[in-house]
C-alpha cells in the first residue's frame, strides 16, 4: 500500500514541479521584455533585480541570477534596439514546457557559453537529448567532455611551489562515544584541505536521491570519506607489523540477519547492519570465543575482495557504478550482490564498486542492483521512482580507451 501511495505522489510532485517550472520560463521571458524596453520607462527602478525586490519579494542576488538566465534564453535588444540572440533557444523551449529545472538550464548554459558560435548548436542539441535520463550533473560532465573535444588541450598546468606548512592537531574521544577534533594549520595546508573537503562534500543531486543534509553534517561526511581513502592508501605506515586497522567484534549470527549490535575498537558500538556494511569489502578474522569471552581459536586473516579482484572491478566499474554518482574507484567499496554471509562468492560476476552513500542507500532502500546479461551492473529503482523498474546504469564513467 506504502509503494502505491508513494507511486501516487511522486506523480504529483512531477506535475506540480513541470508547472512550476513552465512558470519560471515565463517569468524569465518578461524580465527580459522589460529589460528591452526599459524598466526605467516602465517602472522607473535602474534594473530588474530591483525591481523583483519590491514586486516579488526577491532578494538581489537571486534576482540576478534570475536575470542572467533569462537573457541566455531569451532574445533580447541592446540600448541601440540591435537585437540580441539567446544563446540557447532550443533549452528555452523545452524550459516552457517545464521539461528543464534551473540547475539543469545552467549546467547546459555553462557550457554553451564555452563553445564556439559554429558548435553551438549541434552541442545544445547534443546536450538536450541526454536530459531525459541524466541530472544536470551528468549533463554537466558530458558538457565538460565535449569542451574537452573542442579544446583538447585545456588550460596550462599551475606550478606553484606550496609554501613549507606548519601544523598542530588534537582527536579526543568523549565519555559519550563522540570524537572532538580540533588543530590550527597553515594556509597552504588548510587550503589543500578545505578542497579535498570540498570535493568530497558535494550536495548530492540526483533526482532518485535528493540531498537534505546540512553543510556541517556534509562536511562531517566528507571527512569520513577522506579518512577511508587514507586507509585504503597501499603506502600507509605499519603499526606493530600490520597495516592500520579497525577491530569489529559482531555474532555471526547479528551479521547475516543486520539486527543486533557489534563492538568497534575497545569501547565504541555501532549496528550489526552497519558491520554488515562493512563486511562486504574487508578483512575477516573467524574468531572462537568461551563463554567468558576469552579467545579459544583464532582463524587466519581472510582477505574477501584480493587486491587483483579489486583491480578488476576498477577496470570494470572505473567509479561507483551507482546511476548519476561521480565518485572514482579511489572513493569506492566493493559490494558483494548475493552477500558473502548468505553464501555469495568473492567473484566479478557477484561485486560491484559503490561510494560509501550510494552502498549504504543500496543496502537500507528499495534499490536493487544486478548483473545483466553483459556482464556488466544496472540498478533497479524503486517502484515510487519508475513504476516499470526500468534498470538503469552510470553513464558518467568513460570506457577504458582501448585502441582500435
Amino acid at each position: 500500500m506504502w509503494q502505491a501511495d508513494a507511486v501516487a505522489i511522486a506523480d504529483r510532485l512531477r506535475e506540480l514541479f513541470a508547472c512550476v517550472r513552465a512558470a519560471e520560463a515565463e517569468i524569465g521571458a518578461l524580465l527580459v521584455e522589460v529589460e528591452s524596453r526599459g524598466v526605467m520607462e516602465l517602472f522607473g527602478y535602474r534594473s530588474v533585480p530591483r525591481l523583483l525586490e519590491h514586486l516579488a519579494d526577491v532578494s538581489l542576488a537571486a534576482g540576478e541570477v534570475m536575470v542572467k538566465r533569462a537573457r541566455a534564453l531569451n532574445p533580447g535588444q541592446n540600448l541601440d534596439g540591435s537585437p540580441i540572440p539567446a544563446l540557447a533557444p532550443a533549452t528555452a523551449c523545452a524550459a516552457r514546457e517545464g521539461a528543464l529545472s534551473n540547475p539543469m538550464i545552467d549546467a547546459i548554459v555553462g557550457v554553451l557559453v564555452q563553445v564556439p558560435p559554429e558548435h553551438r548548436g549541434d552541442a545544445e542539441r547534443h546536450l538536450l537529448s541526454f536530459v531525459e535520463e541524466a541530472g544536470h550533473k551528468q549533463v554537466a560532465a558530458l558538457g565538460a567532455r565535449i569542451l574537452a573535444h573542442l579544446d583538447p588541450d585545456g588550460a596550462e598546468p599551475d606550478t606553484t611551489e606550496p609554501a613549507t606548512p606548519a601544523r598542530e592537531l588534537s582527536l579526543r574521544r568523549k565519555r559519550t562515544g563522540v570524537w572532538k577534533l580540533s588543530g590550527k594549520f597553515d594556509d597552504e595546508t588548510g587550503t589543500r584541505a578545505s578542497a579535498l573537503l570540498d570535493s568530497l562534500a558535494q550536495r548530492r543531486t540526483n533526482a532518485e536521491d535528493p540531498d537534505h543534509r546540512s553543510p556541517q553534517e556534509r562536511y562531517g561526511d566528507a571527512f569520513s570519506d577522506a579518512v577511508d581513502l587514507a586507509l585504503n592508501s597501499p603506502d600507509l605506515p605499519m603499526q606493530a607489523g600490520e597495516r592500520a586497522h579497525v577491530m569489529v567484534a559482531v555474532s555471526l549470527q547479528d551479521l547475516k540477519t543486520g539486527v543486533g549490535a557489534a563492538t568497534l575498537g575497545d569501547t565504541g558500538e555501532i549496528s550489526a547492519a552497519e558491520a554488515r556494511i562493512h563486511a562486504c569489502d574487508s578483512m575477516v578474522i573467524p574468531a572462537v570465543l568461551g563463554e567468558k569471552s576469552e579467545p579459544l581459536n583464532l582463524g587466519r586473516l581472510r582477505r574477501l575482495i584480493s587486491a587483483g579482484l579489486r583491480r578488476a572491478l576498477y577496470l570494470r566499474d572505473r567509479g561507483c557504478a551507482f546511476p548519476g554518482c561521480h565518485r572514482p574507484p579511489r572513493h569506492c567499496q566493493g559490494h558483494h550482490i548475493r552477500h558473502w554471509a548468505e553464501g555469495g562468492p568473492t567473484d566479478l560476476g557477484n561485486l560491484v564498486l559503490m561510494c560509501a552513500h550510494h552502498h549504504r542507500l543500496l543496502h537500507r532502500s528499495g534499490w536493487q542492483v544486478r548483473m545483466a546479461a553483459d556482464g556488466l551492473p544496472e540498478f533497479l529503482p524503486p517502484a515510487f521512482l519508475d513504476k516499470k523498474r526500468k534498470p538503469r546504469r552510470n553513464n558518467l564513467h568513460q570506457p577504458l580507451p582501448f585502441a582500435a
